[in-house]
């Protein structure tokens, strides 16, 4: 099978693209299911309902370190999405359900354009505003408009024997046509407990859409992963 090259500003990356470090802050918020799917009507996938009337959003700051596509920080809205065809609920359904990316602002150009040319990842250029002291808090903001922040205080420790690896997938749109990317993780030092996120918006419109989820509110669940590494393969054509 031949090797998969794209050309981004002047430099030739070759599938699939490695993250070799990175770290992950996340928060899960339970929204109204009917307004999270009017949020992503326009990519054709249906919201997992993990309860009656209920869905799930991720709100998630990625700080790469060290990666093909260079360092930056990375802010996403991920909507948990039944696959294609599915319309499964409940917990079990949540588990086999994948992240469909609405929002995805970074602060850096050349993993803007790679994003938008080879995934169909909504990339927006962003301001990241990050303090690490304890409590670990962000903003991301652009044009000097909040889109959000998030205070996240510690998490319990989950122990592992040694690295966890997962295979994954996520949906996209972009140009009328919806994706599906397949990647892998490994990850360790993870953190997770109930609650501990502190969500603020702003006046941005992105923010105005969060709102209408119901947001700000206590998230369900909060954690972190201290070290991770990604591999992100060619996205597929779903419609």
């Amino acid at each position: 099978m031949p090797v998969s090259q794209h050309t981004i500003a002047g430099t030739v990356l070759t599938m699939p693209v490695h993250i070799r470090k990175a770290d992950v802050h996340t928060a899960m918020f339970s929204v109204p299911a009917d307004a999270a799917q009017r949020l992503v009507a326009y990519s054709g996938l249906q919201v997992c309902q993990f309860r009656p009337g209920r869905a799930v959003v991720n709100l998630m700051l990625a700080r790469y370190i060290d990666g093909d596509l260079g360092k930056y920080h990375e802010f996403g809205t991920c909507v948990m999405v039944n696959p294609p065809g599915s319309d499964a609920h409940g917990l079990k359904a949540l588990g086999d359900a994948a992240a469909f990316i609405h929002h995805l602002p970074v602060d850096q150009s050349f993993t803007l354009e790679a994003g938008r040319t080879i995934w169909g990842f909504p990339k927006i250029m962003a301001d990241f505003n990050v303090r690490h002291a304890s409590p670990f808090t962000f903003d991301v903001s652009e044009g000097g408009s909040l889109i959000a922040g998030i205070e996240f205080h510690g998490g319990l420790p989950i122990p592992s024997l040694r690295p966890r690896s997962r295979v994954l997938k996520t949906y996209t749109f972009s140009e009328g046509t919806t994706r599906e990317v397949p990647w892998e993780m490994n990850n360790s030092g993870v953190r997770f407990r109930p609650g501990g996120a502190t969500l603020r918006l702003g006046d941005h419109p992105y923010a105005k859409e969060l709102a209408s989820l119901g947001l700000p509110k206590r998230a369900m669940v909060s954690g972190s992963v201290a070290h991770v590494e990604m591999t992100f393969g060619d996205a597929h054509i779903l419609r």
